[in-house]
């Protein structure tokens, strides 16, 4: 295979999993080329001639060829400081009565600060002293001790491996909250690329493995 595929992916995800499986995919087909877009808007693959697009989250209908890369799960953690400052909560009810940081951007993901047989499945109206429009800023303020996150696993894995995040609710079936929505791969149908796309998908596929390796570490 050879010649240009144009990708796009969110800016964190893109950094921490897209680039390295770029890396390890050009290292294994070095007549291809790729172009990697990073940032948070959704953009249209039509318009835009992106050959393949990382989505996270629910996906509307639409023509597009979509393929699953792994499942979306969020998990409640805070800092060790944290937990010896304000105490572990026990159950999601009680993250009411902690400091809770979320996102301010409108609508949050339908899975924030939800968890399973709690509220009606619905999200808790949890309240902190910080809102950010990005992740990275809400885990950074996590690890430094500001308050508890609820992050999907691919975002916090190495935090909670290194222990400068504890999960809340261990070994409870709050422990990791599984999302209806996923990471996907989606593409344009028809496409004269639509080998080397698929190709690319295929190698994504088998680099973040079944269930995705991020959430491996978390089951050792």
């Amino acid at each position: 295979p050879r010649g240009l595929l144009t990708i796009t992916a969110p800016s964190s995800f893109g950094r921490r999993y897209i680039t390295p499986a770029v890396t390890s995919f050009l290292t294994q087909y070095p007549l291809m080329e790729i172009d990697l877009h990073l940032g948070d808007d959704v953009l249209d693959l039509s318009a835009q001639r992106v050959d393949v697009a990382i989505r996270i989250g629910s996906l509307p209908d639409s023509d597009l060829v979509a393929t699953r890369l792994a499942t979306l799960q969020r998990i409640a953690c805070a800092s060790p400081a944290y937990i010896e400052r304000c105490g572990r909560p026990d159950k999601p009810e009680d993250l009411l009565q902690h400091n809770c940081l979320s996102m301010i951007t409108k609508p949050l993901p339908a899975d924030w600060w939800c968890f399973a047989g709690i509220n009606h499945n619905k999200g808790l109206a949890v309240r902190g002293t910080f809102r950010t429009d990005d992740t990275e800023a809400l885990l950074q303020a996590a690890v430094a001790g500001v308050g508890i996150v609820h992050l999907a696993s691919w975002l916090v894995s190495d935090m909670l491996v290194a222990g400068k995040l504890l999960p809340l609710f261990a070994g409870k079936k709050h422990a990791a909250t599984k999302s209806p929505s996923a990471i996907h791969a989606v593409r344009m149908p028809g496409r004269s690329h639509a080998a080397k796309a698929q190709l690319f998908i295929a190698h994504l596929r088998a680099v973040f493995g079944e269930p995705a390796y991020w959430d491996q570490v978390l089951m050792n």
